[in-house]
């Protein structure tokens, strides 16, 4: 079999990364897979590429997706990464191909969905309503509202301690650009992003958030993008008070809306409790994997 590997580049670069991608044709010209590499170039992660591989169902096990990786890993040397990270569903053919070519499971995943028409919105409803003394909700659509900004873009360290087993993802750097950033790349795909944070009255100052990313016609599932409370305000329910929240608004404004759907790692128990006592139902697993290079900037 005649294989040829396109290398192609994405024509814009995002604010916190930017992407390669090769096409896998036979003799035809007539494509069987593709590969798209993330390299990441924010402060905190330029040593780490993030990896996607699609081979269609009858080329596999044609030497389709080892050439594709070969292009991918190559160009990752070459820009001085030092780890390579890919997911697959558990037990998949993906899951079999990582596991083969030197990759190492770092990470196990699940993920869960909310069927909005079966929820327990008495249960919900109270957790919603449930009283946080010394915090108050704050929500808003889209780009976070310029008076809370920065309060918003330092909430995101809560994030920085999420169980992340052997994964050498780095330090994600938030500032204000980055955050705009991110509701401007959701808005551009047309998608809608809501925000829900919790606010210390004390100070005025945003302590969590749970974000969620519905598709614009307010049909199909919704997506969480992620909630998390910062380290020092954690204990006091604000992780179910914010979700059950974003739960209830996004049933009130997208009535067709089919469900929400959540990823957590196996070791983050508190959010696992969160979602599970939210009604979230597991669907499937994942395995997040690690290459390791040995080279960096």
């Amino acid at each position: 079999m005649t294989l040829r590997i396109t290398p192609l580049a994405d024509p814009e670069a995002g604010a916190s990364s930017r992407r390669l991608a090769w096409l896998a044709s036979g003799a035809d010209g007539v494509p069987l897979g593709s590969a798209f590499l993330r390299l990441f170039t924010k402060e905190g992660q330029e040593h780490l590429a993030e990896l996607d591989i699609a081979v269609h169902g009858a080329e596999r096990r044609r030497g389709v997706g080892t050439l594709l990786l070969e292009a991918a890993v190559a160009a990752a040397r070459a820009e001085g990464r030092r780890s390579v990270l890919a997911q697959a569903e558990q037990d998949s053919p993906a899951d079999l191909f990582l596991a083969a070519r030197g990759f190492r499971r770092v990470l196990g995943l699940t993920y869960a969905r909310l069927p909005l028409a079966d929820i327990d919105l008495a249960a919900i409803e109270r957790l919603a309503r449930r009283p946080c003394p010394g915090y108050r909700l704050t929500e808003w659509d889209g780009t976070v509202p310029t008076e809370s900004a920065r309060s918003y873009a330092d909430s995101r360290r809560a994030m920085d301690d999420m169980p992340m087993e052997g994964t050498d993802y780095g330090t994600v750097v938030w500032d204000v650009e980055r955050v705009v950033a991110v509701a401007e790349a959701v808005a551009k795909r047309g998608e809608l992003l809501h925000t829900v944070a919790a606010v210390d009255v004390s100070d005025g100052s945003v302590v969590g958030f749970s974000e969620l990313v519905v598709p614009g016609d307010g049909r199909g599932d919704g997506r969480h993008y992620g909630t998390a409370v910062l380290p020092e305000h954690r204990g006091h329910g604000l992780a179910h008070w914010m979700k059950a929240t974003s739960i209830l608004r996004a049933r009130e404004r997208h009535p067709e809306l089919a469900g929400l759907c959540t990823d957590t790692a196996d070791g983050n128990a508190p959010m696992r409790a969160v979602n599970d006592a939210l009604g979230y139902v597991p669907t499937h697993r994942a395995v997040e994997y690690q290459l390791d290079l040995g080279t960096a900037h």
